[in-house]
């Protein structure tokens, strides 16, 4: 019985630890954390039609069937992005990738040749013309 008791005193300080335990930081506390488990039967096929459905609107499977359940509708997310917004990724990319050799190539102590000069500035004008386009593109 004395056993139990000094048990007992134990887990109530752990308890008591963990309740004045303080954030140090990291992700915040939800306020509303989703804890409970929903568990719905289906066949094998029911299952992968509703993961493919899921997976078309842009969702994970218990967002689809949650907002499918509470609000009667799907709420559906683009991630597609337009050519033109692919182009200009795409150039940027590329012209990154142009001066990080150059700036690589200066960093290590050789100078630029009169080819790679040219290089630069032509990544700096492409640079100034897609600036352009973002800005004619937000007008």
């Amino acid at each position: 019985m004395l056993l139990g008791g000094s048990i007992k005193m134990v887990s109530n300080v752990k308890d008591d630890k963990n309740k004045s335990r303080v954030n140090r930081g990291g992700r915040p506390t939800k306020q509303h954390k989703r804890r409970q488990l929903l568990a719905a039967m289906c066949t094998p096929l029911e299952k992968e039609l509703i993961e493919i459905n899921a997976q078309r609107v842009g969702l994970t499977v218990s967002e689809f069937l949650r907002d499918l359940g509470l609000k009667n509708k799907i709420q559906v997310r683009i991630k597609n992005l337009p050519k033109p917004v692919l182009e200009l990724k795409g150039t940027l990319n590329h012209t990154a990738a142009n001066i990080n050799q150059l700036a690589r190539k200066r960093n290590s102590g050789d100078e630029l040749n009169a080819l790679e000069r040219a290089l630069l500035n032509q990544c700096v004008r492409e640079i100034q013309g897609l600036v352009n386009t973002i800005n004619s593109y937000l007008q």
